[in-house]
C-alpha cells in the first residue's frame, strides 16, 4: 500500500489552465501531470552540479 496523501491547491487561472492543457495533450489526468511537474523540479535540485 502506498502512503499518499491529500492536498489541496489553489492555483491561478492561467497554471491551471496550462496544466489542463498538459494532461489533455499527455492523455493524463491533471493529478499525474502536477506530480510530474513537482518530480522534475526535485530530480533537478537533487543531481548534482556540474
Amino acid at each position: 500500500m502506498t502512503d499518499r496523501k491529500p492536498m489541496q491547491l489553489r492555483l491561478p487561472a492561467d497554471l491551471k489552465a496550462w496544466i489542463a492543457a498538459q494532461s489533455a495533450l499527455n492523455q493524463s489526468s491533471q493529478n499525474s501531470e502536477v506530480i510530474r511537474a513537482v518530480r522534475e523540479r526535485m530530480d533537478r535540485e537533487t543531481q548534482p552540479q556540474t
